[in-house]
């Protein structure tokens, strides 16, 4: 595939004896968004944290394969997972804002990245919230505290928070689940504005959703890749009878 800026081959991943990824190889495109589905347990989390070393930080976790970001393996030894952490954003499932103010949130990793200067600061602080599409909704409110916004709200904070070291991929663990209606909805336009910029790997429970705003489709069971295309493919004429049933509604 040409553009791929992420590449796993035969990539497996244990929990002590416990395999929770088996032998997954795939290439995920620059600039586009790549939705992971399945039933819950299935591998989706497990696979977008291998994707920035989340999981090195729990015990007992042994991975065999590759993974490589811009054809080069994040897994050697002399990786910085510090740096590497700066290129690869992550947004969870439940907005983790520090309770500090809107702004101090969106300075905060460029502080300790050596930026001091206020007005580089306050540009940054400037373009994440508009790239968020949440500028006109808290310009006013820069100094007040991020806890006091509501759920949708922080959670486009923290995509802008994400944003805000200037990476090039954003990973996003069910970024909506816990939202109404209304704000998924301006989180999957968000999504679909910064895939002009980003390459974007999403996590969802909603096929709906992947359906919406994804370019490619993974559909993983019980730690298996079991079907990879273009979410239209996915949608209307899977390869594969598992994915054909899961998509239905006959399992899962």
């Amino acid at each position: 595939m040409k553009n791929t800026k992420i590449l796993t081959e035969e990539l497996s991943l244990y929990y002590g004896e416990k395999q929770a990824l088996n032998n997954i190889s795939m290439q995920i495109p620059e600039k586009q968004v790549t939705a992971f589905i399945g039933p819950s347990g299935c591998g989706k989390s497990t696979y977008l944290r291998v994707i920035n070393r989340m999981n090195d930080l729990i015990g007992n976790v042994r991975i065999t394969g590759k993974v490589l970001v811009d054809g080069i393996d994040i897994y050697e030894k002399d990786i910085d997972v510090v740096n590497l952490r700066k290129h690869i954003g992550m947004v969870f499932q439940k907005s983790n804002l520090f309770p500090k103010t809107i702004y101090e949130n969106i300075i905060y990793a460029p502080t300790i990245n050596g930026i001091k200067d206020k007005s580089k600061l306050n540009e940054i602080v400037e373009t994440t919230l508009k790239q968020a599409a949440i500028w006109n909704e808290v310009k006013d409110r820069l100094h007040e505290s991020a806890l006091s916004l509501s759920g949708g709200q922080q959670q486009r904070l923290c995509i802008a928070r994400a944003l805000a070291v200037q990476p090039e991929i954003v990973l996003m663990d069910e970024p909506a689940s816990a939202l109404d209606p209304i704000s998924t909805g301006k989180i999957e336009e968000l999504i679909h504005e910064l895939k002009q910029n980003y390459t974007i790997v999403i996590v969802t429970h909603n096929m709906q959703q992947a359906a919406r705003v994804s370019d490619r489709t993974a559909f993983f069971y019980l730690g298996e890749l079991i079907e990879y295309d273009s979410t239209t493919k996915i949608f209307t004429n899977p390869s594969k009878k598992q994915t054909e049933d899961y998509i239905t509604g006959r399992f899962g």
